[in-house]
């Protein structure tokens, strides 16, 4: 019996979670020979605030820059 488990950075919707199922237990059954029935496949989603990678938490990494507002000093302004 295939037991698979994938792990995904953030979150999928049910149609796309219903589509990796199919996809991964269809493989199973051609490149295995398995039964549908057999596969077992378990998705968990990673909180981006629980996942890091190069030292940085994925949610701190793929943030949106904050740009300098066009008063700020630091701007490059010749007020």
């Amino acid at each position: 019996m295939p037991f698979v488990s994938i792990r995904i950075a953030g979150s999928a919707s049910k149609e796309q979670k219903a589509g990796i199922v199919a996809d991964v237990t269809s493989s199973l059954v051609t490149r295995l020979g398995k039964s549908p029935a057999a596969v077992q496949v378990v998705i968990e989603e990673v909180s981006l605030d629980n996942y890091g990678a190069g030292g940085v938490l994925i949610a701190d990494r793929d943030a949106p820059k904050v740009l300098p507002s066009e008063g700020d000093a630091h701007a490059g302004s010749s007020q």
